[in-house]
């Protein structure tokens, strides 16, 4: 079995953990005209989406219910069903304007899980590419995220808007 290891994210993971919901980088408020800042690209009913400031891979989204809960069996059917058509609505979208080869989806659901915010359940997509993995994480550990996230912001919102 192969490893990809991601050693410079741990200071990301423990500097993000929230001690409580005022602290929540989830608790993104109702002020719409800030959405590009705090990278949010979509707004439901009873979740949303926003771009990872701290990606993967570039187009790294990130799903979650308004609701600061930490379960998964804490979702009520309405937030769980809203999150999954997210989810699609964000791989089609994802898939036009980026056209990657693949993605990983998923939840970490407690710290050793790898949550880096634990109790604020959400899940992330992570767009994937034949050879996105070279060298530098290897041996610069250094990961390199070939767009801005404002360009990438931009193209995926354009294709969220189309879409829904």
């Amino acid at each position: 079995m192969d490893r990809l290891w991601a050693p410079w994210r741990m200071e990301y993971i423990n500097s993000t953990v929230a001690e409580d919901s005022e602290d929540c980088i989830f608790k993104i408020g109702d002020d719409v005209s800030r959405d590009r800042e705090k990278l949010v690209l979509y707004r439901g009913k009873t979740a949303f989406v926003m771009m990872n400031k701290y990606p993967y891979n570039n187009g790294h989204l990130l799903i979650a219910p308004y609701r600061h809960i930490g379960e998964f069996c804490e979702l009520t059917d309405e937030e769980y069903l809203e999150m999954q058509k997210l989810i699609s609505l964000c791989l089609k979208a994802l898939r036009a304007c980026m056209r990657p080869h693949g993605f990983n989806i998923g939840v970490n659901l407690g710290r050793v899980a790898g949550a880096g915010v634990e109790d604020h359940l959400h899940y992330h997509i992570v767009p994937r590419w034949n050879g996105d993995t070279n060298f530098m994480p290897v041996f610069g550990q250094v990961k390199v995220i070939s767009e801005a996230l404002e360009k990438t912001y931009d193209k995926i919102k354009a294709e969220l808007v189309i879409r829904s």
